[in-house]
Parts: C-alpha cells; sequence; structure tokens
C-alpha cells in the first residue's frame, strides 16, 4: 500500500480501550481526552501521506507518524496550553521523520511533484521537457518550509487552508512560500550551467 490514499488508521481503539495500555491517559479529563482523539483523527492521515512523500517507504511512514502521536500523546496536556499547537505538532512530525531517515540510513527521496512542474511554467509538457530528475534536483534549491509547502499543495493536493492547519501556520503564509517556491524553481530552472545543462 502507498499512501496516495491510505487506510484510515484512526479506527483503532479510542478512550476506553486505549487508555488501558496507556496509563498516561488515565489522569487525563475526558475533555483533555477527546480533544487528543478528535486532533489525532483530523491530522494522522494526512501526516502519514506527507511522511511517506519524505520517506518513501510505508513501514517507515507509519513508523514516523506513530512516534509522532506517542509524543504528542506524551505531551498533550502542556501543548494544550501553547499558542501554536498546530505549529509545534508539526515540528515534532518534521523531526520524527528527520530521526526515520536518519536510522534507516537514508537521504531525502526526491518527491514527485511533476504536477508542481507544469504549474511553474504553465505547459503541459514541462516535465517532458526538464525530465523529473532535473526538477527534483531544482526542488533541492528550496527552503526546508518551502518544500513543505509545495509537497502539501502540490503533492498532496491539498488547498491553501488545508497546508496552513497541518503546517500551523496562516494561509497567507503558504501562499507566500508557494510563490516563493515558484519564484525560485523559475531562477533555477531557467539557468544553464556552463555546459548548458540546467543548473542541480
Amino acid at each position: 500500500m502507498t499512501y496516495e490514499d491510505p487506510e484510515n488508521s484512526a479506527d483503532a481503539e479510542h478512550p476506553s480501550t486505549f487508555s488501558a495500555q496507556h496509563p498516561a491517559l488515565a489522569s487525563w479529563s475526558l475533555t483533555d481526552e477527546r480533544s487528543y482523539w478528535a486532533f489525532h483523527d483530523d491530522r494522522y492521515t494526512p501526516f502519514l501521506r506527507f511522511a511517506y512523500r519524505k520517506l518513501g517507504s510505508d513501514a517507515d511512514a507509519e513508523d514516523a507518524a506513530d512516534k509522532t502521536f506517542d509524543e504528542i500523546m506524551n505531551n498533550w496536556q502542556r501543548m494544550l496550553g501553547m499558542e501554536n499547537l498546530r505549529g509545534y505538532a508539526w515540528s515534532i512530525l518534521k523531526s520524527r521523520i528527520s530521526d526515520q531517515r536518519r536510522k534507516r540510513d537514508k537521504q531525502a527521496l526526491p518527491t514527485d511533484l511533476a504536477a508542481f512542474a507544469a504549474v511553474v511554467d504553465h505547459r503541459d509538457d514541462f516535465a517532458a521537457v526538464l525530465g523529473r530528475l532535473q526538477f527534483a534536483r531544482a526542488v533541492g534549491h528550496l527552503s526546508e518550509r518551502q518544500r513543505d509547502a509545495v509537497t502539501l499543495r502540490h503533492g498532496l493536493e491539498l488547498d491553501t487552508a488545508a497546508a496552513a492547519q497541518l503546517m500551523g501556520v496562516a494561509e497567507a503564509t503558504v501562499r507566500s512560500l508557494l510563490s516563493q517556491a515558484r519564484a525560485r524553481l523559475i531562477q533555477v530552472l531557467d539557468t544553464p550551467s556552463d555546459d548548458g545543462k540546467v543548473r542541480s
């Protein structure tokens, strides 16, 4: 299975049965427990899909997503008092993906963003002309936040509001990141190297 359309992992045990396996939940109020599970159900699948895009492996993506929510659970009551709980959860996911990459001794895999490539150049044959490899290398010139925004918006095909929700930022921030990414990609892809090839 790949995580283009993953099974819903949120069907796992919920409050009553899960509390027995995780003693930390026993001290939570019912309100805190419900708020955690609502957050889990809302974000587990998109977090899993994003992790798969970054890691390229079902097992690695599941491990990263599960560890993310283990950490969120362990810190949930503290997180409830945070000004940007969503942004903090996103940072946990990013850290767990990095950990998983190191654990598996992998380099970051190029994200398949052919759809975004076409958007950049406004031509249907953009990917065919430049080649996916050249575009994947060009994506490496983006900042991490720009890559995240591009992956969510064009890799996972989320709208800007959903991407902003996951990243814990304003929609305007996502739009700005996408605009910056587009400008950077056009610059990189339009700049030939000394041998006449696209600079990588």
